[in-house]
């Protein structure tokens, strides 16, 4: 019998995104990025401000942008 070939190798983002979300991450989604892409925030990936990410930068001792 024939193994069973994964045609897409790549994880769920949302699934990925909600795992880090219940290990006690935080996603905050750029106002800007959602607006010019006629998009709202949600309860997993909230709309931030430039406060929020001010605050995020001062508060932590690492940082992961992309």
């Amino acid at each position: 019998m024939c193994t069973p070939v994964r045609l897409n190798r790549h994880p769920s983002v949302p699934e990925q995104m909600q795992a880090y979300v219940d290990a006690g991450g935080t996603i905050l989604a750029c106002g800007s990025c959602l607006k010019i892409r006629h998009s709202e925030g949600s309860e997993l990936c909230p709309l931030s401000t430039m406060k929020d990410l001010y605050d995020m930068v001062k508060e932590s001792d690492r940082v992961v942008t992309f």
